[in-house]
């Protein structure tokens, strides 16, 4: 919900000083690495680094206006895997990250982090990165505001509870106008962790207590740890029996495992040598059971 990101917001600032003006939602930075591509010009892939920072940066995504410091810290780094210079064309990885600060502390929490094997498009140097979200026919600006969408969405579910739906809405708009397209990442069925498949999952009914999950864990349990420890972990495993509830009900859905990757360090500084055992117990199986290649880090939670 709006007003919960602005409560927020404007107590970080009476903190850490108030910063005026309104701005576009994102700090974006871009890093494209063409390591991987030898004796070719690389000013095209400074450039598409440049094009995309500032179509990041400079849109205006939402009809929502954020302060400076409101603004959703994100990274988009591409690894450039081959290069058809003739063709203009482009096959690449791209991993996303998503940030938001945690209330009244200097620590900053991932709100989302995955990998995307399959970023491929057309690229020419200077060319002008347009988007609309009702034509789609680029898979490079697709692709992006895909993931811009989202992670508006899931910053705006950690604040309010189903307060990110209109723009994952957009998001899954996006994944049905891109169907057109002849790349991966959007079918149905194609694989279980694509864009369609997360989208699909998040906005699906029987992972609503996923997205329940989200808030509590990040609202009512991150954000009250600074005030009160022991408060703020015991909401935290409230909100965490919901992912096992979630992957339990949808056992297919590639969401809790997602979850559990990039807050797996996290989750072990949460309750590592804190916590009560039978809660530590419980969490170490159902974590185990959404992800058990991770039962090392999961072993550190019970102790």
């Amino acid at each position: 919900m709006r007003h919960l990101r602005l409560i927020f917001f404007l107590t970080l600032s009476a903190l850490f000083g108030t910063l005026t003006g309104h701005a576009q939602e994102l700090e974006a930075r871009v890093v494209v690495n063409h390591q991987k591509i030898q004796g070719t010009n690389t000013s095209v892939f400074e450039q598409l680094e440049t094009s995309l920072t500032e179509f990041l940066n400079e849109r205006q995504w939402t009809n929502m206006q954020f302060q400076r410091n409101e603004k959703i810290r994100c990274n988009f780094n591409i690894t450039i895997n081959k290069y058809d210079e003739s063709a203009h064309s482009i096959e690449a990885m791209l991993a996303v990250q998503s940030t938001r600060p945690v209330y009244n502390s200097s620590y900053t929490t991932t709100v989302f982090a995955i990998q995307d094997p399959d970023f491929n498009f057309s690229y020419q140097e200077f060319d002008e990165l347009n988007f609309r979200a009702d034509v789609i026919d680029n898979n490079l600006t697709a692709t992006i505001a895909f993931y811009v969408y989202l992670i508006i969405g899931l910053d705006m579910e950690t604040m309010g509870l189903n307060g990110g739906t209109e723009h994952l809405e957009t998001a899954l708009s996006i994944a049905n106008n891109s169907q057109g397209l002849n790349t991966k990442g959007w079918k149905a069925f194609e694989d279980s962790k694509n864009r369609y498949a997360i989208i699909n999952d998040l906005l699906d009914g029987g992972m609503k207590p996923f997205r329940e999950m989200f808030y509590g864990y990040h609202r009512l349990g991150l954000d009250i740890m600074a005030e009160n420890a022991e408060r703020g972990r015991a909401a935290i495993s409230e909100a965490l029996t919901l992912l096992g509830q979630a992957h339990t009900d949808k056992p297919m859905s590639m969401l809790p495992q997602i979850f559990t990757e990039y807050k797996r360090d996290e989750l072990v500084n949460i309750y590592a040598g804190k916590g009560t055992p039978r809660d530590k117990e419980a969490l170490y199986e159902m974590l185990m059971s959404i992800d058990a290649s991770q039962r090392p880090s999961w072993a550190k939670i019970k102790q």
